[in-house]
């Protein structure tokens, strides 16, 4: 099931009355609003529960569309631009002055990107703005890959959802800033480095920390309720034993190289061999054990080139330290 050219049409018209959209984009579903308007902007920032300091990406229908929104194009990003999208990277650049600081989180920087799903671009090319559109879901826990999860989550607080299957890359795009001499990774995502290095000719730096903020920075970001542990492979198993006879229902997250093992836990989810499967299934098996009951999940970290980079990401920052209460 997918949106239809009246859903586009209504969906549009509700970002210009200063709405919320949840729009499917090929990363995961996004809670849309006007770029423009700094009411609608800061609506989403109330219903995710998210800090206003925490910067937004604008998404756009067209790479020819980027100059309307930043200060200048430097020729890398220019080169990223046309290789790349539609796709999953976002360029951070000189904020132009449409973007209103709201959105940037009161930088004078701005995060761009066009989506490749095509409810998205058929959403952004009737509406003809740009829209902000973080993860629909609340600040911090699992981002929505389904119209479902977005409903299940958000509910009534979003005026309305666009439907458009489910996402067929599964975890959000990378971050590439490019507002110095070199460009460098503030985030992994579906663009891989490999594939950036490629492009670019040169390699590309993926530092631990930033001065640029950027979504998906805090210690806690993509995190389910139950509580994650990383370990090494070969302890997978013993750890949720251990776990779950000290009386936790534990969720297990099976490495390829243990598919044949036993594991005696609450739940268990045999990982795929391919890490574009991975990437795609990782929130949704997130939210699976979390359904299940579990509270405590117990995983290791994948092989850490290509899509496995942005796997690892996400998993460390479920494993972060939470909020105290």
């Amino acid at each position: 099931m997918t949106a239809t050219a009246t859903d586009i049409d209504r969906a549009a018209d509700v970002l210009r009355a200063g709405g919320l959209v949840a729009l499917p984009t090929e990363t995961v579903y996004g809670l849309g609003a006007n770029a423009e308007d700094p009411v609608a902007v800061a609506r989403i920032f109330q219903v995710k529960g998210r800090p206003p300091s925490h910067p937004l990406i604008v998404h756009i229908a067209a790479a020819d569309q980027l100059d309307d929104w930043v200060e200048e194009v430097p020729a890398t990003a220019r080169l990223l631009a046309e290789r790349f999208w539609p796709g999953p990277l976002t360029l951070v650049l000189r904020r132009g002055r449409r973007v209103p600081l709201e959105a940037t989180g009161g930088l004078e920087t701005v995060a761009v990107r066009v989506p490749d799903h095509p409810v998205a671009l058929a959403l952004l090319s009737a509406f003809g703005g740009g829209v902000t559109a973080p993860s629909a879901n609340r600040f911090g826990s699992v981002s929505p890959t389904t119209a479902d999860h977005v409903r299940a989550e958000l509910g009534d607080a979003v005026d309305f959802v666009l439907e458009g299957g489910s996402c067929q890359v599964g975890v959000e795009s990378t971050i590439v800033d490019v507002t110095g001499e070199m460009p460098s990774i503030l985030r992994p995502g579906g663009v891989t480095r490999e594939d950036l290095e490629a492009v670019l000719g040169h390699p590309v730096a993926v530092p631990s920390t930033s001065g640029v903020r950027v979504p998906g920075q805090h210690p806690s970001h993509y995190a389910p309720r139950a509580r994650v542990v990383l370990v090494e492979p070969e302890k997978v198993v013993a750890e949720a034993e251990f776990a779950q006879e000290a009386g936790h229902q534990v969720g297990v997250f099976l490495p390829p190289c243990l598919a044949d093992a036993a594991v005696k836990a609450h739940a268990v989810v045999a990982l795929p061999g391919s890490l574009d499967a991975y990437a795609q299934g990782l929130y949704g098996f997130l939210r699976e054990l979390d359904q299940q009951g579990c509270d405590l999940i117990v995983a290791s970290l994948p092989v850490e080139e290509g899509l496995g980079l942005a796997v690892a990401n996400r998993l460390r920052r479920a494993a972060g330290p939470r909020p105290s209460a």
